[in-house]
């Protein structure tokens, strides 16, 4: 009876190990047929859309890493990808190609790109953007005032991102630092505004002083500069008056309205008539030494309904 069952246990062995030779065979040729039209590859797939096809998932992950690291663009702070990819194996067609850069271009759109700039601020108040710390340093240094401060910024969006070449960035500051030192002088006088210095100069003889070559205190202030330096009107008016008067050598007066008047007194030219219409920051004569003048210099009155008033109550302070 052994006998028997081992015979048949050899013989449905035998018939067993066949047919799985033949499937065996069968799933080969299959294989060999799928293959020879057919190749595996990766369909990657980001935020639900798919976006091409790699060869190596392992590969191209090491790509992506190394791509993120080395992300070059201007001002790039960090690179972050918003969605991880999701790869799927598939069987396609042998024609189909790779396309990672494709994929790469893909997922930059999905990326989250901080970008890193530096604004250059007057007083806490934004005056220019730069690209680089070291451009933003460079900056402080070469203007030196205590106003000028560095802020970092950082954005994800690449529009508010302004910056301007150190060159141009320079200029900017430079001249908003100038019209604030002017908007320093400016000042308001009986509803009239002061827009401006007559000129830049040194201050030699101030309101109500003494001297030997008065009869009386003095009426204005005198600031010295070179001869021909151009005077600015120092706010918008009238000329009502442009000739020589005595002591003041060659005057010029602007009435500003509300009864407020200036005197520019001892100038070497005058560009201005009686009645021309004048703006402020206009050049209406240039410094002189005429009339009762120990040297070039601008005397500046202000007047009010009449009586001379101390300049520096307004200017110069």
């Amino acid at each position: 009876m052994n006998f028997i069952l081992k015979k048949k246990f050899k013989f449905y062995t035998k018939e067993i190990l066949k047919l799985f030779n033949i499937i065996l065979i069968s799933f080969g040729c299959i294989m060999a047929i799928v293959l020879i039209k057919y190749k595996p590859m990766y369909e990657v797939i980001i935020s639900g859309e798919k976006v091409g096809y790699i060869e190596s998932k392992k590969l191209f992950q090491q790509e992506l890493s190394e791509y993120t690291q080395n992300y070059k663009s201007k001002n790039i702070e960090s690179v972050e990808i918003n969605d991880t990819p999701k790869y799927e194996l598939k069987l396609v067609d042998k024609s189909q190609e790779t396309n990672e850069d494709e994929v790469l271009i893909a997922m930059q759109k999905d990326m989250k790109i901080t970008y890193k700039y530096y604004d250059i601020l007057i007083n806490s108040e934004k005056i220019e953007s730069v690209n680089t710390l070291e451009e933003a340093e460079q900056l402080v240094n070469e203007i030196k005032t205590e106003e000028v401060t560095i802020e970092e910024k950082k954005t994800e969006n690449i529009e508010e991102m302004q910056t301007n070449n150190l060159e141009v960035a320079k200029s900017n500051i430079l001249e908003t630092i100038g019209k604030m030192e002017e908007s320093k002088a400016i000042a308001n006088i009986n509803g009239i505004k002061v827009a401006t210095l007559p000129v830049t100069g040194t201050i030699t003889s101030r309101y109500g002083v003494n001297s030997r070559i008065r009869s009386s205190s003095h009426t204005g202030l005198d600031i010295a500069t070179s001869t021909g330096t151009p005077i600015k009107a120092i706010s918008d008016g009238t000329v009502t008056f442009a000739e020589n008067k005595g002591a003041y050598g060659k005057l010029v007066k602007i009435d500003h309205g509300n009864g407020i008047e200036s005197w520019y007194a001892h100038t070497s030219k005058m560009y201005v008539k009686v009645g021309q219409k004048i703006n402020a920051g206009d050049i209406i004569a240039a410094i002189g030494n005429t009339g009762n003048s120990t040297g070039p210099h601008l005397h500046l009155e202000i007047r009010i309904n009449g009586q001379h008033v101390n300049p520096q109550t307004y200017l110069y302070k």
